[in-house]
Formats: structure tokens, C-alpha cells, sequence
């Protein structure tokens, strides 16, 4: 089966691929390390890679529902959880949703751009401890620990300036 590219990073891919190898190196990580990546983990994660868009909890639920893998919020969520934790998604804050991650099993330290028209999600290095943030930071002698950066804007695509 041929499938179209979809937009990540707003640029063209293979999507199929894009969601084959997600999906194995997340197969792979939990074989390594001892955890189940049971079938709920791996429809919630499947869902989530099959579109560059964030989606809540609630939405993620009624796919469960539909395919028979359960009907509870806690379902959703425990799933959520557990690929939060793992590094396989993360979660968009301003939206109080959840995107698949775009570079699963690396450490980094991701910035998400956030399309308001068509609510696609781009994840981006972002370099906290580095940057203006790092600097302001070792001013006033605090240690970052995390940081959740994410902009709103118009992606390529939706804007009126667009040519296509």
C-alpha cells in the first residue's frame, strides 16, 4: 500500500515509515528495559503517530472505546502515563493534549510549534540551558531541571501569505 507523505516539520515525509519505526523502536526500548508494551500502550502510541497533530485523552478514549480496548478514562490515561514517562509522547500543555514524539529513544529537550488554524504540532531541539532561559537562569544561581516551551502560531501551510 502507497501512502502520501504528510507534513512533520511542515516539510513532506513518509508517514509509514515514520510511524513503522516509532512504533518498533518503542517495541524495542520496552524489550530492553522489562515492560509490557501492551496493546492499549501500543494503539495509544499507533494513534497518536498516525497524525502530527496533538490529540486529549478524551479523544484518544473514544478510539479505545471504538476498537474494543476500553471504555475508562483511566485506560487512556494510564497508557498516556506510561509513554509519557518513557519518552514516546509528550504532552502539549497549552492544548492539554498529547503528540507522539518525533525523536523517541534520544535525550532531548523538545519546543513545540503549534499551528492555531490547522492545530498541527512540530517538535524542535530547543536548547533551554544554553539560551537566554540557561543564562537567566545561572544569574540567580537556579538549576533547570525541565522546561515545556511552546509556540502558537500559523504554519506554512495556513498562512495567507502561503503560495501553493
Amino acid at each position: 500500500m502507497t501512502t502520501s507523505p504528510d507534513p512533520v516539520g511542515f516539510d513532506a515525509h513518509d508517514h509509514a515509515s515514520c510511524i513503522s519505526d516509532a512504533m518498533e523502536t518503542a517495541a524495542r526500548y520496552c524489550d530492553r528495559h522489562g515492560l509490557h508494551f501492551t496493546p492499549t500502550r501500543r494503539r495509544v502510541l499507533e494513534l497518536l503517530l498516525t497524525r502530527h497533530r496533538a490529540l486529549g485523552a478524551y479523544d484518544l478514549l473514544e478510539k479505545l472505546r471504538e476498537e474494543g480496548l476500553g471504555s475508562q478514562p483511566p485506560v487512556a490515561y494510564r497508557a498516556l502515563d506510561f509513554l509519557v514517562t518513557h519518552g514516546f509522547v509528550h504532552k502539549i500543555e497549552h492544548l492539554n493534549a498529547y503528540v507522539a514524539c518525533s525523536h523517541p529513544g534520544e535525550e532531548h529537550a523538545p519546543a513545540f510549534m503549534i499551528c492555531r488554524t490547522c492545530d498541527a504540532v512540530v517538535e524542535t531541539p530547543a536548547r533551554p540551558t544554553t539560551g537566554a532561559l540557561g543564562s537567566a537562569a545561572r544569574k540567580i544561581g537556579f538549576q533547570i531541571e525541565t522546561t515545556v516551551m511552546e509556540a502558537s502560531g500559523t504554519c506554512p501551510s495556513c498562512r495567507p501569505d502561503a503560495t501553493g
